[in-house]
């Protein structure tokens, strides 16, 4: 009986190792490890023996038996790989590979504070206009009450096209199409946020940056709806507790104007690095709009009056976010951004 199980074991190990199709390899398994397979057909005679040989014929089949199982498991891989390797040869993608992961992607910073402005001046009913990032100078200057010879233009250098054509250097020009289009109609309530552009490249200014400015023009609008309707978006942008105040400024299509400053979000006002000391930290500019900006658009400065103020997007996401320098929103560092 121990010669009939080894020549049976070698008989098999045989087999298998020459087989090249996984139904033929069952097929093995059941002929000789199944209820009634050889092998198993062996164990269940040992009741023939003596007692004294049955502990030595089971040591014997069940060692047989391992044997053949790890023939059959390597048989088994071997098959599926030459397998696998044919459907590749015959296919042009590897469908059995597993499918690459996308991360899923998400707003980029200034994108989503952009986004929280709109939001906040949407539900005060203002309505979102754009404009052209190459703009003549005309809009982008005369319009807003800025001659050919105003000095103010030093303080917004851009990048020309022709005597007549720039990249614009704020979104006022927006407004300028606006009351040009909708002139005498009131009311105009419109926030202009887009990209601009500027000859500055340093930790705090780029030559590329995003304002959001905004525009109402109608019947008594005064200084007090200005600085509540500020009031009202700082206390949303950066928390209810927030108070402003406004600081004589000077603007060319604004007049009176004003910068805008918040009570310091990180001292409440006691003072600290953040604010210099001083409780408040500047985030825009503002006033009523000049009577000229009016008379230019159309508009009769006897009968309508408005307000408009203007911020940089960068600003108040590095305000809000404590980003110490403008270049790390434009650096495109998935370490950073991700934080947002």
């Amino acid at each position: 009986m121990f010669e009939q199980l080894a020549a049976l074991q070698k008989e098999a190990l045989a087999r298998i190792a020459a087989c090249i199709d996984t139904e033929a390899l069952q097929e093995l398994k059941v002929a000789y490890l199944g209820k009634k397979g050889s092998i198993t057909q062996i164990s269940r005679s040992m009741g023939a023996l003596d007692a004294a040989e049955r502990p030595r014929l089971g040591q014997a089949v069940n060692t047989a038996k391992d044997k053949l199982e790890a023939a059959l498991a390597e048989a088994l891989r071997r098959i599926k790989e030459a397998e696998l390797a044919q459907k590749l040869a015959r296919e042009r993608d590897d469908i059995s590979l597993p499918g690459a992961a996308f991360a899923l992607g998400r707003g980029h910073i200034l994108s989503q504070v952009t986004r929280q402005i709109e939001d906040i001046f949407l539900g005060m009913g203002y309505t979102v206009a754009e404009g052209p990032e190459v703009e003549l100078d005309y809009y982008n200057f005369e319009a807003m009450n800025i001659p050919p010879e105003h000095p103010a233009r030093d303080m917004q250098d851009s990048f020309y096209f022709s005597n007549s054509m720039l990249l614009r250097t704020h979104t006022s020009p927006v407004q300028a199409h606006v009351m040009e289009a909708m002139r005498p109609a009131i009311p105009v309530k419109i926030i202009c946020p887009g990209r601009v552009y500027r000859r500055d490249d340093d930790a705090t200014h780029s030559p590329m940056f995003h304002q959001v400015e905004g525009l109402y023009i109608d019947n008594r609008v005064t200084l007090a709806d200005l600085k509540g309707t500020l009031l009202a978006f700082a206390q949303r942008m950066f928390g209810p507790e927030r108070q402003i105040r406004l600081r004589p400024s000077y603007f060319p299509f604004t007049e009176p104007s004003a910068e805008v400053d918040i009570s310091c979000f990180v001292c409440g006002g006691a003072g600290c690095r953040l604010c210099k000391g001083s409780g408040w930290i500047e985030i825009l500019g503002s006033g009523m709009v000049h009577p000229n900006v009016l008379r230019i658009s159309g508009y009769d400065p006897d009968q309508v009056s408005g307000f408009a103020f203007g911020m940089g997007v960068e600003r108040i996401a590095m305000l809000k976010y404590g980003i110490n320098d403008m270049r790390l929103l434009f650096d495109n560092d998935m370490r950073f951004l991700a934080q947002f």
